[in-house]
């Protein structure tokens, strides 16, 4: 297998949300690392490369042109950002 670069980060929690973390951590049996990275993935946050592949992926499925993909999302962004 083979395994990828790693980046390092230092955040600040509250107490609260740190302990939290710490107690799914021993819980579930997994790190730390990697309980925010699936969290992260699961808010939707992905490298340039992979979004860009997904939206082709989608695009394609869709049956859309690329300026009729960019037109669908960009209504959508403007709908999410009006329900704000």
């Amino acid at each position: 297998m083979h395994s990828l670069p790693m980046g390092r980060l230092t955040i600040t929690l509250n107490d609260e949300l740190h302990r939290a973390l710490k107690e799914a951590s021993a819980r579930q049996g997994r790190s730390i690392g990697n309980l925010i990275e699936e969290s992260l993935r699961l808010r939707g946050i992905k490298s340039t490369e992979d979004a860009k592949a997904l939206v082709e992926r989608s695009r394609s499925r869709a049956g859309l042109s690329e300026a009729e993909a960019v037109e669908v999302a960009e209504n959508e962004v403007r709908q999410a950002r009006q329900a704000r």
